[in-house]
């Protein structure tokens, strides 16, 4: 991922849900366009910053055995107010069904500031190794692995990173 859109992890329970915040700043860049005079993070910011804490979370309840996580389907999504900067934005993911081999999972997913929900969505993700298609890139799965524990331990910090023994 190119933009991490959590700031940190402060709940996670193995194969069922996990907690975030996201602290949108004036110091985003994409706030500068989106909209001048107005900022806000664009909707789908918000939704990414919801996939990117259910990746989390599966990554974390399978041990980081799959180097990629991708966004399958996002349904019944729905903005109700803007996350303008200053806003600390509390997301709640919630695994509502996965299927027998894990690399398939569905969520229920939201985001809210001070118990207003600002967006909620049915999300649906999978996830795989690079190397089961494209057998000479396998070294990309290590290096991808790598990276996604290191920047779980930095999101979770140490006593969270402990509990989820990563």
């Amino acid at each position: 991922m190119r933009f991490s859109l959590i700031d940190r992890i402060t709940g996670l329970e193995r194969d069922e849900s996990i907690t975030a915040i996201k602290n949108l700043t004036l110091a985003e860049e994409y706030l500068q366009d989106h909209f001048p005079g107005f900022p806000v993070m664009p909707g789908v910011l918000l939704v990414e910053s919801l996939v990117q804490s259910c990746s989390w979370l599966m990554r974390s309840s399978c041990d980081f055995a799959y180097s990629t996580v991708l966004l399958e389907e996002a349904r019944a999504v729905k903005f109700n107010k803007f996350l303008a900067p200053g806003n600390s934005m509390s997301i709640d993911c919630r695994v509502q069904k996965k299927n027998e081999d894990r690399t398939r999972w569905t969520f229920k997913a939201a985001g809210s500031v001070d118990d207003t929900n600002i967006v909620s969505a049915k999300l649906t993700l999978t996830q795989f190794n690079l190397a089961d298609q494209y057998p000479k890139i396998a070294a990309g799965d290590e290096l991808q692995t790598h990276h996604a524990k290191e920047l779980f331990a930095t999101l979770c910090g140490e006593e969270l990173t402990k509990a989820s023994s990563v």
